[in-house]
This record gives structure tokens, C-alpha cells and sequence, in this order.
């Protein structure tokens, strides 16, 4: 079956993996980037397979729901939307710049509040299908090297159990994607270990996690267990391992 197959932040490096087995199994795409110059040079590396794409500023919240709605209507219907933009930021400026700090929340969760609104519906009124968004890690504890961006994927998190539910009895599966750390532009500077996953890796997983239903996912796989165990720790316990609650 050809799949309709749309991705919003398709430029960055996990979501391009993603657009890359989604193109050579035989899905029509639809991309959606911040980065127009990127954008196209991934539309070239990715052919026919690419029926349509869009740049633009995701915070432009009032733009959502016509872009969505564009990229239904090029596409001819819907499968599968995948949510990957994001925006880590810089941790100790955003404790002392408003403007900053919201740029972060905006990007990580009011901008995909508001592409979900259109998408959800859509799917509600069509009765299946797959909504899937990228949350991360960080957002199972605040720590201070991050708790902004933390913040904002947890709300993120918690919008999309919500959403779930609601969509549930249609018949629509949402999918929340815990990412772990990857080495992508994003993370440049950051030190890595073996916890550490691979974009080629953790994007198959993404695929997989729709093709299974599996509604929480968390990639690499290993972070279910070290999550599971971080959220169980007391917060006096926590704060006293520089590991975990240190900058």
C-alpha cells in the first residue's frame, strides 16, 4: 500500500533519515521545513517520491492550519504525520531572557499544538490513521542543563496522552516519541556517551513504533529502563548525583 506520508521539520537530521525509508518503501510525501535551502536539497535527494513541500517559520502559528491543510489536499488524504522540529536552545540564557525562554516553548510546544489541532481533526473526521510527534527524554525530570526545553516536551507529552485518549474510539493512533540524545547539529558541543543513540537507528525505530502501534516509544530503547528508573528516585536523592541534576 502507498502510504500518504507527511513530515513537518523534515530537515533535521533524524527526520530526514525518516523521510529517506519512508521515500524507499513507496510513500508519497509531503515535507515541511524551516530551512528552504535545506529543504530543497532533500526534496532533489528524495525524487518523485516527494509530491509537495513547504518552508517556512513554524511559530507563525496562524499559517498552521493552512499549511496542513495544503499538504492533505497535494497529497490527496492522509496515513501517517510525523512532527520532528525542535529547538534545544541554550539553558542559562533562557533563565534570564523572557523572550528566549518563550522562543523555546513556543518552538517545542505551542508550534506543535498548533499543527495538531488541524491534523487531529482531520483524522478524527477520517477515522484512522497515524499522528506522531517527537517529545525527548529531558522531559521525565527537570534538570538544570535543560529544564526549558524539558518543560516544553513535557507539556508536549502530556498534550499528546490527552489526545490519545480522545482519538482513541476513532480508530487514530498518536504516537509520542521519547528521544534520547543523538549526534545531530542540534546536540554539536555536547558530550556523549554510550547512551548516545545513531539517527539511522532511532529513525527505523520511529517507523516501526507506527507500523506496530506502539503509542510511547522511547529510542534509543535502553532510555525506557534508565527513565524508569530516574523517575523513581526522590528528588533529594536526585539532587545529590551531578549526573543526573547537575548543569
Amino acid at each position: 500500500m502507498q502510504r500518504k506520508t507527511l513530515i513537518v521539520g523534515a530537515t533535521s537530521a533524524i527526520a530526514a533519515a525518516v523521510a529517506q525509508i519512508c521515500a524507499a518503501r513507496g510513500d508519497r510525501l509531503y515535507l515541511v521545513g524551516r530551512d528552504a535551502a535545506k529543504l530543497q536539497a532533500l526534496v532533489t535527494s528524495l525524487g518523485s517520491a516527494v509530491v509537495g513541500h513547504e518552508s517556512g517559520d513554524f511559530v507563525a502559528f496562524e499559517q498552521a492550519g493552512a499549511r496542513m491543510q495544503r499538504a492533505i489536499a497535494v497529497l490527496g488524504g492522509l496515513d501517517r504525520a510525523l512532527i520532528a522540529h525542535g529547538y534545544l536552545g541554550d539553558q542559562a540564557r533562557s533563565e534570564r531572557d523572557f523572550d528566549y525562554a518563550r522562543a523555546i516553548v513556543d518552538t517545542n510546544f505551542t508550534s506543535v499544538v498548533a499543527l495538531l489541532l488541524p491534523l487531529a481533526a482531520h483524522f478524527e473526521t477520517q477515522g484512522h490513521g497515524h499522528l506522531a510527534a517527537i517529545t525527548s527524554v529531558a522531559g521525565e525530570r527537570g534538570r538544570p542543563r535543560n529544564y526549558t526545553y524539558g518543560a516544553a516536551k513535557r507539556a508536549l507529552g502530556c498534550y499528546l496522552e490527552g489526545l490519545r485518549s480522545r482519538l482513541y474510539p476513532r480508530g487514530v493512533h498518536v504516537h509520542d516519541i521519547k528521544l534520547g540524545p543523538v549526534p545531530t547539529p542540534m546536540s554539536v558541543g555536547h558530550p556523549q556517551n554510550f547512551l548516545w543513540g545513531e539517527k539511522h537507528a532511532v529513525a527505523h525505530g520511529i517507523v516501526q513504533a507506527m507500523e506496530r502501534r506502539w503509542h510511547t516509544v522511547y529510542l534509543p530503547r535502553s532510555w525506557r529502563l534508565v527513565m524508569a528508573v530516574v523517575r523513581l528516585l526522590p528528588e533529594c536523592v536526585f539532587q545529590r548525583f551531578g549526573f543526573l541534576a547537575g548543569r
